[in-house]
């Protein structure tokens, strides 16, 4: 049996995560034993009072949690997970870790696992199949569940995972795991009836990464919405959904001879809108210009981009809310929740002159 130090060794023995505000003492590695010296009581009711604090008195618990806060008392959650099983630590992979649309995932579902007093872990794959997997696998050790926003690895992989660790996707939907994707068509059918209701005839979509899941479902919905509304739609490929690959479409968007766009997300849209205001076309007076996710920032160009919001804050609380609950009650059939999108207008689009 490999032998533990004594801060580990009592997790082991049962000991709960202790929480109370520590004193700054610069120590860091104190033990049960410890304390119970500091609180003049046995070290086997310590342990009792930061695992099963009901069995022991009121006042001897205040003495023992003062102690613990002098010595800066901290439990080892990876020890604590040997007999358990449990870290009580989440993993958070993103496409994109510089991408403003994951911000609002990352905070909510952080917010959410720290109220249930879990810890996030975050890593990205940096548009790479292989490295999101390689991330995923590292990362099945030391959390008890993983939530993937908009992975790249296919289908297949992400059901292989599911098989080791309870796995909850964002921004895609895949059959027989558990999903919160948003419904991109409530806001794809009001940012068309936006653009034909201001003369627009011809758009261009701009496409995000060929593995993006979500790149696909959104250039189906304009596809949909166009023909209702009458107007043509082509497609302009990108596997760059960065400002520099907004940009690099600039001279296709032109060519295309299209009066209005729509981009995979914001960042394309905002490197658009720059390039061709620098080459002295006018926003939106000689072309409309629509985004996707209203990231922070999105308000902050001149003129504001107008883009189809989709709440990924609420997505990435869902999420965290899915996993721990399978966590705590394993055996629920997965099923896709699916958050509605809506059209934020700004001053980027609008009738054509």
């Amino acid at each position: 049996m490999t032998n533990l130090p004594a801060s580990d060794a009592e997790v082991v023995a049962g000991a709960a995560p202790y929480k109370v505000e520590a004193r700054a003492t610069g120590r860091t590695n104190a033990t049960i034993y410890d304390i119970a010296k500091l609180a003049g009581v046995n070290p086997s009711t310590v342990s009792r009072a930061l695992s099963k604090p009901g069995r022991v008195s009121a006042g001897t618990r205040q003495l023992i949690e003062e102690a613990a806060a002098e010595l800066n008392y901290q439990v080892n959650p990876f020890a604590r997970a040997l007999p358990t099983g449990r870290t009580n630590t989440l993993g958070l992979i993103v496409a994109d870790i510089t991408n403003p649309t994951f911000f609002g995932t990352i905070r909510g579902a952080e917010s959410t696992a720290a109220f249930r007093d879990y810890s996030l872990i975050l890593a990205e794959s940096a548009e790479s199949p292989e490295q999101e997997l390689a991330a995923a696998q590292r990362m099945l050790a030391s959390v008890d569940g993983l939530i993937l926003a908009s992975p790249r690895m296919d289908d297949d992989h992400i059901r292989d995972l599911a098989k080791e660790k309870p796995v909850v996707v964002v921004n895609r939907d895949v059959q027989g795991i558990a999903c919160v994707v948003p419904d991109v068509n409530k806001g794809i059918g009001e940012a068309i009836r936006h653009l034909a209701g201001h003369g627009h005839k011809k758009i261009v979509f701009i496409s995000g990464p060929t593995a993006s899941w979500m790149s696909s479902q959104r250039w189906s919905g304009i596809q949909q919405a166009c023909e209702w509304s009458r107007i043509e739609a082509v497609k302009i490929e990108s596997d760059s959904p960065t400002v520099k690959g907004g940009r690099v479409t600039a001279r296709l968007i032109v060519g295309s001879g299209a009066s209005a766009v729509i981009a995979y997300n914001d960042l394309l849209a905002i490197g658009l809108m720059q390039e061709l205001q620098a080459a002295a076309y006018a926003v939106p007076d000689q072309i409309s210009i629509i985004g996707f996710d209203d990231i922070f920032g999105a308000d902050f160009t001149t003129p504001g981009l107008t883009t189809v919001r989709a709440p990924m804050e609420n997505c990435g609380i869902e999420a965290a809310t899915v996993l721990l609950r399978t966590l705590k009650e394993p055996g629920e059939t997965p099923s896709t929740r699916y958050i509605d999108t809506e059209l934020v207008v700004r001053g980027s689009s609008g009738r054509l002159l």
